[in-house]
């Protein structure tokens, strides 16, 4: 799980992904942000769930940064699992175009990108305005519990 928080809203997000990822008995879950990745985590994940502000329609250039100094590893990311999830502090505030910002990244990686669950939405990922209410980090513990399971059904 990587994401980056300047509010903190992400960060509970990010939490409750990663608890939701953490259910799935035999996921080790990693929560990083862009200062504390390595290449080497990165490169080792079965599945790669990005979660970011909203910054002007797109991805927090700190997560970006990432993902343009990992691109050495871009074919060792090839069938991996990769999702997403996106805060904003507007209703409107371009949380769709984030999370496609971040799949297309993924993507370019090789990725299989998967969204949140039917039962959590079943859209781009989950995203919220503001900070995260119960219903918001309950679809967020849904998405990291679906990404984890599409990860161990493929890596198993």
């Amino acid at each position: 799980m990587l994401y980056h928080s300047r509010t903190g809203n992400t960060k509970r997000l990010a939490e409750a992904v990663a608890e939701g990822a953490r259910s799935v008995g035999g996921c080790e879950v990693l929560l990083r942000t862009p200062d504390t990745v390595t290449v080497e985590e990165f490169r080792g994940s079965h599945a790669v769930i990005v979660g970011s502000p909203v910054y002007f329609g797109g991805m927090a250039a700190e997560l970006k940064k990432v993902v343009d100094d990992f691109v050495k590893v871009r074919r060792h990311m090839e069938g991996k699992v990769g999702a997403a999830f996106a805060t904003s502090a507007h209703p409107s505030g371009g949380k769709e175009t984030t999370l496609l910002a971040i799949h297309q990244a993924l993507l370019i990686y090789g990725m299989i990108v998967v969204g949140d669950p039917l039962e959590a939405g079943g859209h781009y990922g989950v995203a919220c305005a503001g900070a995260p209410d119960a219903a918001t980090l309950e679809a967020g513990r849904k998405l990291g519990a679906r990404v984890a399971q599409i990860a161990q059904k493929l890596f198993s």
